[in-house]
């Protein structure tokens, strides 16, 4: 392979690597036998209690009684397994134990509705559930119409000793956030598994080229569907960060797991490949509000700090962050959304660690590209294609390879490109052609190697990392019965990079308020989803075949701004 931007890799970056011929619950086998009683998961449920701890022979055991509690319950390879659960202990547990068995795990987000849960829980397939316990009376509301036949409850202070997991159970109350979840015939809890549970699971017949993971995406095309990433996608890629984190070392790393796992960024960044590592993993369940995590930051000495921009612009605007000591952070990657220069300057003056901006996506497990953490920056570069990555420029009408500094259709190829696309022929063939995957951004490479971002995907909307289709939020605003057209889009925001934004034309002798509008949202759509501004229009602009122009919409924000 020609990769002429290997000569720019840092010191130390290999121009290639070999990858690992092994499966994801082998990587965490291999890391047990080197570091068994090095602590594998600090867990912090609040700040100011003490953490759960796990070592890593302790981890690798609770996966084998997991793994056996499962294939009593009648999960066999090629099963899919929803997980519905937030950074915790019990996470990395139910994980690798599922794959052990050949499952494969379908990462749901938490914050999703009922009607969301059950969209994906249908198109996966899924007939099984792990969920905190606190999500229950959500998915109470759909579990009829689901194919979902067990349920595994998990309770986040579980893993936490007398008398903190009382005192937690007390703050729950206090919120209205307890629920009591009794155990039936169909629902089991985690702990009670593990118990019964001996550590001796049948073998399975598990291969590297196996599917472990369902990560939904709104892919190139803008509709949801779930992008099949082997083991070997995933042990591909976390061999490439390990690659890229040159300074890192074995056994001697703190990783601040502040981004979420069901994200397949934390999942890879902060959890598989800091499994690899044999590092800490530090995880809490939410990093917003900030202060929590500033005080997680002082008392765990993370040197590993994966994120999003929100996440480090949120430090460094924070008045009191002086007063925390974060001088251990060495190594950060940036990722899910354009890094300003301003934020990153400012928290390397903060930390005195480095911080970089890197690119990816759910396809591609999602690392591609990065900027060297010692080595050659470049001002709004997304960086260089890591080992064993090849990128290239695409001509949007004639797909014909372009050179340097042309501007065309971002495509990349490497061992962590995913396989395709559930249940997708069509979609899969669209979005890889000779293996080349075709990313829907547009980009320009320079002479060195150096990718940089011209213009985001068509209609893909980047709001603090989380991804929003358009489309989906304009279907909920359509249902309301005063709203006669809408068009949805993303436009920047000083916190969040992008926002959503809804434009809304009301049927003749309507009126409504934005506040009405976003209320009527957010009985149907996440949080992160529901449109943070409205505004109303007598007319929304349109092509000579009727189709609306977003980009006319972010075009007038940009010359507003």
């Amino acid at each position: 392979m020609s990769a002429p931007w290997t000569q720019f890799y840092e010191e130390g970056v290999p121009k290639s690597i070999t990858v690992p011929d092994s499966t994801l619950p082998e990587l965490l086998d291999s890391t047990a036998a080197e570091f068994g009683d090095r602590p594998a998961l600090p867990f912090y449920v609040d700040a100011k209690l003490p953490p759960s701890r796990m070592t890593y022979r302790q981890l690798r055991e609770a996966t084998l009684r997991f793994a056996t509690g499962l294939f009593q319950l009648g999960i066999r390879k090629g099963d899919r397994v929803a997980i519905l659960l937030p950074n915790c202990a019990q996470y990395p547990v139910v994980f690798f134990g599922l794959l052990r068995l050949g499952a494969i795990a379908v990462n749901t987000n938490p914050l999703y509705v009922a009607r969301e849960m059950k969209e994906q829980f249908e198109d996966s397939g899924a007939e099984t559930l792990i969920l905190l316990s606190t999500l229950f009376p959500r998915f109470r509301e759909i579990r009829a119409e689901t194919r979902i036949r067990r349920v595994i409850v998990v309770d986040i202070a579980e893993t936490l000793p007398f008398p903190f997991r009382q005192i937690v159970h007390l703050v729950q109350r206090k919120h209205g956030e307890f629920v009591a979840v009794r155990p039936q015939a169909d629902i089991f809890f985690l702990p009670h598994l593990l118990a019964k549970s001996p550590a001796t699971p049948p073998r399975a017949d598990v291969a590297p080229d196996d599917v472990a993971l369902f990560q939904y995406t709104g892919g190139t095309t803008g509709t949801p569907k779930a992008a099949m990433l082997s083991h070997r996608n995933l042990v591909a890629n976390t061999a490439q960060l390990s690659a890229w984190f040159v300074r890192a070392e074995r056994g001697k790393e703190v990783v601040m797991a502040a981004v979420p796992f069901f994200h397949v960024y934390g999942m890879t960044v902060c959890m598989i490949f800091g499994v690899h590592a044999g590092a800490e993993i530090v995880m809490v369940p939410r990093p917003r509000p900030i202060e929590p995590l500033l005080q997680v930051l002082h008392k765990c000495h993370a040197t590993i700090f994966p994120g999003v921009p929100t996440l480090y612009t949120a430090i460094n605007h924070h008045p009191e962050v002086k007063k925390y000591d974060l001088g251990s952070i060495r190594l950060c990657l940036s990722g899910s959304a354009p890094l300003p220069l301003e934020v990153s300057e400012t928290f390397e003056r903060l930390t005195g660690g480095r911080l970089v901006e890197g690119y990816g996506m759910t396809e591609s497990s999602p690392v591609a590209t990065a900027n060297p953490l010692f080595g050659k920056r470049k001002v709004g570069s997304i960086g260089l294609p890591v080992p064993n990555t090849e990128a290239r420029i695409l001509d949007l009408e004639t797909g014909e390879p372009l050179g340097p500094g042309r501007e065309g259709e971002l495509a990349i190829r490497g061992p962590q490109v995913m396989l395709g696309y559930w249940n997708r022929p069509a979609e899969t063939a669209e979005a890889i052609k000779d293996g080349w995957l075709r990313t829907g951004d547009i980009a320009k490479i320079d002479e060195e190697g150096y990718i940089f971002i011209v213009d985001r995907k068509k209609d893909m909307i980047s709001a603090s990392g989380f991804k929003v289709l358009p489309r989906e939020v304009e279907e909920i605003l359509f249902l309301h019965p005063k709203v006669q057209e809408a068009a949805v889009a993303g436009v920047p925001d000083a916190y969040r990079g992008e926002t959503v934004k809804a434009y809304v034309v009301l049927k003749a002798g309507q009126e409504a308020t934005p506040q009405e509008i976003t209320d009527f949202c957010r009985l149907h759509l996440a949080s992160f989803k529901v449109p943070t501004q409205v505004e109303f229009r007598k007319d929304l602009p349109k092509s000579l075949v009727g189709k609306v122009l977003r980009r006319l919409l972010v075009e007038e924000e940009r010359a507003k701004g």
